[in-house]
């Protein structure tokens, strides 16, 4: 399918590695001008030839740039859009997590978590939403999660965080209206990244068990619900990111899509 990105120019945060590399790639791949941002020069750059490298092994070109800046910062966002001062696509990817009991969550650890996963898409989507209003055509989209909507007990203030995303993106798709702009929330599950095996280790009764063991009794234990019942794989997120991101998604706006394999019981 072409999803017509041949002429957009698209941002994600966050996209050195796990989804925001995959959907960097993807968008790529679908021929979008894509800008990659990072906090460390060697990550970016081997983020950088891993997608220039992959694109040109399926015979395609990759016009892929590095903006190096911590969009977890304010100094950072603002170093961001100086670098890329227009862009059609915003993804607002970046987001860490930590596993804590409510009671030891501090007040720097709420507002770190805020700072990061909330202010980092507020400050750059304050920076390129009113040009895409002016030019009637925009995407910005949310990496949220489905612990926005099922709240995990052993991260409430990540739960927090993942939440107000949604919040903020319904509130932004509302001043839409009438345009071609959209704005929406892509909620993932559980998904496959390098430091995973660690978060599932810690979790698990065996430590000394497989990595597959210590996954088995993630879901089993941990996220029962899922319907999947394995990790998901950046790509399968990143698919439903560029379809988002792209025209053919115009009647889609002020949405919370999921991605979560069928965790979340709420049919809503």
């Amino acid at each position: 399918m072409d999803l017509k990105l041949n002429d957009k120019t698209a941002l994600v945060t966050g996209s050195t590695a796990g989804i925001g590399l995959e959907i960097a790639r993807t968008l790529a791949a679908e021929g979008a001008k894509v800008f990659v941002t990072g906090r460390s020069q060697a990550k970016l750059d081997e983020a950088l030839a891993d997608i220039r490298a992959s694109l040109k092994a399926n015979g395609g070109g990759a016009n892929v740039s590095g903006v190096l800046a911590d969009a977890g910062t304010a100094e950072g966002a603002q170093a961001i859009l100086k670098a890329v001062p227009q862009v059609d696509i915003l993804v607002n990817n970046l987001g860490i997590y930590e596993m804590k009991a409510f009671a030891d969550i501090t007040d720097a650890d709420w507002l770190h978590l805020f700072e990061v996963n909330v202010m980092s898409g507020v400050r750059l989507s304050r920076g390129y939403f009113p040009g895409m209003l002016e030019r009637n055509w925009g995407r910005v989209i949310f990496i949220s999660s489905e612990s926005g909507l099922a709240i995990p007990g052993e991260m409430v203030h990540y739960g927090m965080t993942k939440s107000a995303q949604l919040a903020v993106a319904r509130g932004m798709a509302q001043q839409t209206k009438g345009t071609g702009v959209t704005v929406n929330s892509v909620l993932p599950g559980p998904t496959r990244a390098a430091a995973i095996a660690d978060f599932l280790k810690s979790l698990s009764s065996n430590p000394n068990a497989s990595p597959e063991e210590h996954e088995a009794e993630f879901f089993q234990k941990h996220r029962s619900s899922s319907l999947l019942q394995r990790m998901i794989e950046p790509q399968e997120v990143a698919s439903l990111v560029a379809y988002v991101a792209s025209p053919l998604s115009a009647a889609t706006n002020g949405a919370s899509l999921k991605v979560e394999g069928g965790l979340v019981t709420t049919i809503a």
